[in-house]
């Protein structure tokens, strides 16, 4: 298969060798017509895309406007290779880059890592964000392992925001609006915000920028209880006055209402250095999910979802970062700092995961149980880079790196109304309460050397040392057994947590402590075989630190305790009566994976320079593989360590100016990711009749879950000119992606999302300091589904015990957005 992969590589870079030759006559007799290559700066020096020998992809300012892009699900779905499970904006949506994911689909509750194997950046600083696409100079895609120059979380790859700077230049104003509604919402969404630059003097100047999002949401929660623990969760579906007495309809409940805001100055003492102090801060309210409970027990529609409770989400990011660089004449050094701080505050409903655990609490008849949950992380960075800057065949980057993170959380459970129908002295009705601290210290040295064989045939090499020390506490309480708990505010999770373990709790508090040290190389060799064709070869190595899963150690097995057994197993030790009862694996944690890549890949520009063609063909050996499991009490979410996987693929990109007025650009990418031996206990799942907990083994060769083998785009634009200098644009794009697994090689009842393909349109009114657009987004209103949370074998109907039927709705999927029809409109000042 690699075979077949390096043949096509190789066939399509002779193909580009060939299309260079006729270009030059060409352009003797013509105008002069060029593809414009965006300059990135993923190589820590500022080149044009097309001159770098790494798979970089770069959307500029000109194609996020041009495209209508707000968030980085619409960029990514236009770039080969990568790919986002969108699950709307109320958890964090999984980053996928060539495959490499074994985390089978589900709710994304308290995720705020993009999954992890993609690093993303904001400016010089890694933060984990899904930022609002507003004043931004471009935003860069590196695929592949970038372990050396980027550290922890690059398995796949790194993402970079780059943001637009103060400019010394001048003054300028500029007002945006926009107004939109889904095809399926009751109400208008908008949008509104305005960017401001401002010199202060020749050497000082600020930038702002501030945007208000209300987006309308169109997923309705029809089947909410009246009042928790008194109204009736299950009535008569088919009577409607029955459904009217107990539950209520929420219309557009996953609304989302986002501030994002940035203000930034930038200061030049004297010409060979440049500050810059930035604060970002993106603050959205999030009314519920984005999902539809069509496949469940229940009789709802594509767009509406079965959750007996609202289900909102307030998520706060905030980032401070400190942008130093000074030109020392033989190289520049940059002090990059940030302190970014997350917090979120939410509530969900939690009945299905009580009714399955087979315990009786589906025997009370009005039975509603939720969540509220609260985090905080806070994080620190430095990073000090020296790159040269002399002329001469030899280059080179010498870095260091320092992360300091601390994160804490809890999550409380309610069954208002149980602990009476059971005979329990709780009259808060808290059931269940986990809260959960880690204190991760990240170091690493990093450098890379370059050199110049000849004109035409460049080699580099790279490494990284790096070394992490992490701490975690957890504990988990059940207060229906206890009537004098009480719950601790996240803000005192901490003290609590380790006082209770230095006094050897009974509690249970439980301490994880985890440290690793390693080494990462990178090797790349890159020959310009003409002006226009760049051929290269790169090994590249990624990585990323394990944790602690937080989830408290399982007490010895007692036979004689019904105690809900929300807990880990350590290995070897026994969970059940029989004799091969007995854990082969630690739940309480999780170690470190690492990722080779191994990549031919080429650069071309053809036709004289109206047409750009890049591909590569790839390899990349997962070793350690962290994948989504659960435990075998309870079946709570966590995630292990597998032995290894691996992905093959080859990725194409294009840009054609057809002419002065039209251009077309596209791409396409393959990628196959499986697993190369086999997972015990890999896929956790259930045996009806019932919910008794059954691990499946992953096999070598099993298909991963999360993303297509195949992704197609392509993107059109015509530009006609008008009388006095204005201009009518027209837009056309199409993304496909093929289907996808819910989980590894489909296993236990796993669910594979089929292809799909949305297709968006508009016209651009261009007047000079004012643009008008009309744009139409998911054209055909194509209806898809991008997620799914459990599978069809928790479609089982309880019974409460009046009788009574108890409808379980633990499956459902994720859905896209139907068709959005919409005007924005921007006026600029000052130019």
């Amino acid at each position: 298969m690699i075979r077949k992969y390096l043949l096509l590589s190789a066939s399509a870079a002779v193909m580009a060798t060939g299309l260079v030759l006729p270009a030059t006559a060409q352009e003797d007799t013509e105008d002069e017509l060029r593809v414009e290559a965006v300059t990135v700066t993923a190589t820590r020096r500022a080149e044009s895309v097309q001159d770098i020998p790494l798979n970089i992809s770069a959307v500029g300012d000109q194609q996020i406007t041009e495209q209508g892009f707000d968030e980085l699900a619409d960029v990514l779905a236009y770039v080969p290779g990568i790919n986002i499970v969108d699950r709307g904006g109320r958890q964090g949506n999984p980053l996928i880059v060539r495959g490499l994911n074994a985390d089978g689909l589900g709710s994304g509750d308290g995720n705020n890592n993009g999954g992890g194997t993609v690093a993303t950046y904001i400016g010089e600083v890694p933060v984990y964000l899904d930022l609002k696409l507003n004043d931004l100079e471009r935003v860069e895609v590196l695929l592949g392992p970038q372990g050396t120059l980027y550290g922890a979380g690059t398995l796949g790859g790194a993402i970079r925001y780059i943001p637009k700077k103060p400019d010394f230049a001048g003054d300028t104003f500029e007002v945006r609006t926009e107004l939109y509604q889904y095809s399926e919402a009751d109400d208008v969404s908008y949008d509104t915000g305005a960017t401001f630059n401002k010199a202060l003097a020749p050497n000082f100047a600020i930038r702002g920028s501030i945007d208000f999002e209300n987006d309308s949401g169109f997923i309705d929660y029809p089947f909410v209880v009246r009042e928790i623990g008194v109204s009736d969760p299950d009535p008569d579906f088919s009577d409607p006055a029955d459904v009217a007495a107990n539950l209520r309809r929420i219309t557009d409940a996953d609304s989302e209402e986002t501030i994002s805001a940035r203000l930034a100055a930038r200061w030049e003492p004297l010409p060979w250095l440049d500050t810059t102090l930035t604060y970002y801060l993106q603050q959205s309210d999030i009314g519920g999910r984005r999902g539809s409970s069509a496949r469940s027990t229940v009789p709802a529609g594509d767009y509406e979802l079965a959750k007996r409770v609202e289900e909102p989400n307030e998520i706060t990011n905030q980032l401070l970062a400190l942008e130093v660089v000074a030109d020392l004449g033989f190289a520049e050094l940059t002090s990059a700092t940030g302190y970014s701080r997350f917090n979120d505050v939410g509530q969900r409903d939690q009945t299905d995961l009580l009714i399955t655990l087979e315990y009786s609490y589906e025997a009370f008849p009005t039975f509603t149980s939720f969540t509220r949950e609260k985090g905080r992380e806070a994080r620190i960075n430095q990073e000090l880079r020296l790159v040269s800057t002399t002329e001469g065949p030899l280059s080179w980057i010498v870095g260091a790196f320092y992360n300091q993170f601390e994160g804490a959380g809890y999550s409380a459970e309610y069954t208002p109304g149980y602990a009476a129908f059971a005979g329990f002295n709780r009259p808060d009705d808290l059931e269940y309460y986990s809260q959960a601290f880690s204190k991760l210290e990240e170091s690493a040295l990093f450098g890379e050397i370059g050199y110049e064989i000849t004109d035409k045939w460049t080699v580099a090499v790279g490494g990284r040392y790096y070394q992490y020390d992490l701490e975690s506490f957890s504990d988990v309480d059940f207060p229906l057994f206890d009537p004098g708990f009480l719950p601790v505010g996240v803000s005192s999770l901490e003290d609590s947590l380790r006082s209770d373990f230095a006094a050897g709790s009974p509690n249970g508090t439980e301490r994880t402590g985890q440290s690793d040290e390693g080494t990462l190389f990178k090797f790349n060799t890159a020959y310009q075989f003409t002006e226009d064709l760049l051929g290269y070869v790169t090994v590249s190595e990624g990585y990323r630190i394990g944790n602690q899963n937080g989830v408290a150690v399982c007490p010895a097995y007692d036979p004689t305790d019904n105690q809900q057994g929300a807990c880990a197993l350590l290995p070897g030790q026994q969970f059940g009566p029989g004799a091969g009862d007995i854990s082969t694996r630690d739940e309480s944690q999780y170690l470190p994976d690492t990722t080779t890549n191994y990549e031919l890949g080429f650069k071309s520009t053809l036709a004289g320079g109206r047409v750009t063609l890049n591909g590569a063909v790839y390899y990349v050996e997962w070793t350690d593989p962290q994948l989504t499991s659960a435990t075998i009490n309870a079946s709570i979410p966590i995630t292990v360590n597998a032995d290894g996987a691996e992905s093959k693929g080859f990725e194409l990109s294009g840009n054609w100016l057809v002419t002065e007025d039209f251009s077309v650009r596209g791409s396409y990418s393959h990628s196959e990711a499986s697993l190369t031996a086999p997972a015990p206990g890999l896929v956790g799942t259930i045996s009806p009749p019932g919910f008794g907990t059954v691990l499946l083994d992953g096999q070598d060769g099993d298909r991963l879950p999360g993303s297509p083998e195949d992704q197609f785009s392509i993107f059109g634009s015509y530009v006609h000119d008008l009388p006095s200098g204005r201009t009518l644009t027209i837009n056309g794009g199409y993304a496909w992606q093929g289907d996808v697994l819910s989980r590894t090689g489909d296993l236990g009842g796993g669910l594979t999302l089929g292809s799909y393909g949305v297709a968006n349109a508009s016209a651009v009114y261009d007047a000079g300091k004012w643009q008008a657009t009309l744009f139409v987004n998911n054209l055909f209103d194509e209806y898809y589904e991008t997620g799914v949370v459990s599978s069809p074998l928790f479609n089982q109907v309880l019974t409460d015990s009046d009788g009574g039927p108890v409808f379980t709705r633990s499956f459902y999927t994720y859905v896209g957005a139907p068709r959005a029809i919409g005007i924005r409109a921007n006026y600029k000042f000052g130019e």
